[in-house]
C-alpha cells in the first residue's frame, strides 16, 4: 500500500498536481458542491449520423443538456470530421458516464 501523503505536512501546502494521477487540485472557497477531479485524458467514443465517422471527443468537445422530460435531455458536439452539429438524447447512463467526466452540463428551466 502506498503511503506518501497527498497533502505533505512538511511542505505545509497541497502539491501542484496530485501524484500519479496528473490532476491539479482547486481551491475551494466558502460553501457549495466540492468539485471532483477528473483526468483530462478523459475521452468519450462518438459517431457522426451525417458522415458515419466515429472518433473520440475530450470532455470539452461535449455539452449536456438535462431538461425536465427524456425529449428535452441530450448531449451535443460538433462532428470533427464532416463539421456537422450532431445533438443525440442522453438516458440516465449517459448522463452519469458525461457528467463524471467532467462534460459542461446546462440544466433547462421550464416555464411555470
Amino acid at each position: 500500500m502506498n503511503r506518501t501523503p497527498l497533502f505533505p505536512a512538511a511542505t505545509g501546502g497541497r502539491p501542484e498536481v496530485v501524484p500519479g494521477t496528473g490532476i491539479r487540485p482547486t481551491p475551494r472557497s466558502g460553501t457549495g458542491p466540492v468539485p471532483v477531479p477528473v483526468p483530462a485524458a478523459v475521452r468519450f467514443r462518438a459517431a457522426c449520423p451525417d458522415c458515419r465517422g466515429r472518433f473520440e471527443l475530450a470532455a470539452a468537445a461535449l455539452r449536456l443538456a438535462i431538461g425536465a422530460t427524456r425529449r428535452t435531455t441530450f448531449y451535443t458536439f460538433t462532428c470533427p470530421e464532416c463539421g456537422a452539429s450532431v445533438r443525440k438524447p442522453a438516458g440516465e447512463r449517459i448522463i452519469e458516464l458525461l457528467t463524471g467526466g467532467g462534460v459542461r452540463t446546462l440544466r433547462l428551466h421550464t416555464a411555470l
